[in-house]
């Protein structure tokens, strides 16, 4: 049984250890954190493709039964007025709705259920080299331990140490041209509309969106245009200095955003949005990246996670139905990056006009006023998900 090390126990890297598990693979997680991991607080919007790769996991059941459902989206220009109504992803399934959650709820499920079928996860392993030959992988740590493996897949996230060793030369994440505020208040009375609804407002000087859970507390996020936030910024400001910051951008428009805001107490958060330019290099003899290690996108599509997810699954399908390790990782490559590039093309798009947005984790054309995007599914995702079905161009797809 081949022995795999994967690098990084977020969400991609819990992921990819289910997956690869159940393959047939022994695998290894290494965590830099010394406990669960780091988490900035903020949520996410998990869409229907990545529920989807999460039931090929046997794990979708797990993640339906935190967060809340988002079944449907409204758009409103800055006066309030409604420009469209949609429902989102596959909502009629449980197991196949979007779902908003806390993105530490997300990765602390995933580790549970990897503790659960036994995976060995050791903490406090933070990588600081990679070597790699034609039949085996190793990776240093800074505590001066090592592993040695058949494979070293880097789910390490946006700073990846394994894309920097795998690659030095590589660019590193580039700023996307907005700031990315995310805040949770149980103190705002935002319009109630119909239930697991997200609204998305396209303000005069920022996109906003937001939803109300069950119990009635407003999640919510803005996409503000501008430079970037400094370091000192992120590290100095309190969560009253940048409600105080965000409220005037947000108050000269007519909708419930800046109210919205300012009912918002400590629990609010910014961060840079930052993305990786298309065409970084992926894989080595022994080496691969998956997620935010390979493909980052600006957080405008909200398909972070959901990329990942698939990422997991058809990397486990690769290596087990290809025939050599160099075959499979060219599989996995073929099959991922121009649905991947697609999106961080899509995302910087959306980025780049702060008056234009559309469902998180959709593709497609944007739709205005009444018009509804025809619902659509994709064959071929669909065939590169499902676990019983061979991943194309492999011998047992033959």
């Amino acid at each position: 049984m081949a022995q795999i090390m994967v690098i990084g126990g977020g969400i991609a890297g819990t992921a990819a250890a289910l997956a690869l598990h159940k393959a047939g693979f022994d695998v290894t997680v290494h965590e830099a954190h010394p406990d669960a991991g780091a988490d900035i607080g903020a949520f996410l919007t998990l869409a229907s493709n990545g529920m989807r790769a999460l039931a090929q996991l046997d794990a979708a059941a797990l993640i339906a039964d935190l967060g809340f459902p988002v079944t449907a989206m409204t758009v409103t220009d800055e006066a309030g007025a409604q420009l469209a109504a949609m429902p989102l992803g596959e909502h009629h399934h449980p197991l196949t709705r979007y779902r908003c959650l806390r993105r530490a709820e997300l990765g602390a499920a995933l580790q549970d259920e990897v503790r659960r079928r036994e995976i060995p996860i050791r903490h406090g392993a933070r990588l600081t080299a990679v070597t790699e030959s034609a039949t085996a992988a190793t990776a240093v740590f800074a505590d001066g331990s090592s592993a040695t493996g058949d494979l070293i897949v880097g789910a390490d996230g946006l700073h990846s140490t394994v894309r920097s060793q795998l690659d030095p030369a590589a660019p590193g994440p580039e700023y996307a041209g907005q700031s990315v505020f995310y805040g949770y208040t149980a103190d705002a009375a935002p319009p109630q509309g119909d239930p697991d609804r997200i609204t998305m407002i396209r303000g005069s000087g920022a996109a906003f969106g937001y939803l109300v859970s069950p119990a009635g507390e407003t999640f919510w996020f803005a996409r503000v245009p501008g430079p970037a936030v400094s370091a000192e910024e992120l590290a100095t400001t309190t969560p009253g200095q940048w409600r105080d910051r965000l409220v005037p951008i947000l108050r000269p428009d007519r909708t419930p955003a800046a109210d919205i805001v300012a009912a918002t107490s400590d629990r609010l958060m910014v961060t840079n949005a930052l993305h990786l330019s298309p065409g970084t290099r992926w894989h080595g003899r022994r080496t691969v990246l998956i997620g935010d290690a390979a493909h980052a996108a600006s957080p405008a599509t909200g398909q972070g996670a959901s990329m990942a997810l698939e990422d997991a699954v058809v990397l486990a399908k690769a290596l087990r139905d290809a025939e050599t390790p160099a075959a499979a990782l060219d599989s996995y490559e073929r099959h991922r990056r121009p649905r991947v590039e697609l999106n961080i093309a899509t995302s910087a798009q959306l980025t780049a006009s702060r008056n234009t947005d559309r469902p998180p984790g959709t593709d497609g054309p944007q739709r205005r006023d009444s018009e509804r995007p025809a619902p659509r599914v994709d064959e071929e995702l669909l065939r590169l998900l499902d676990w019983d079905t061979p991943l194309p161009g492999t011998p047992r797809d033959a």
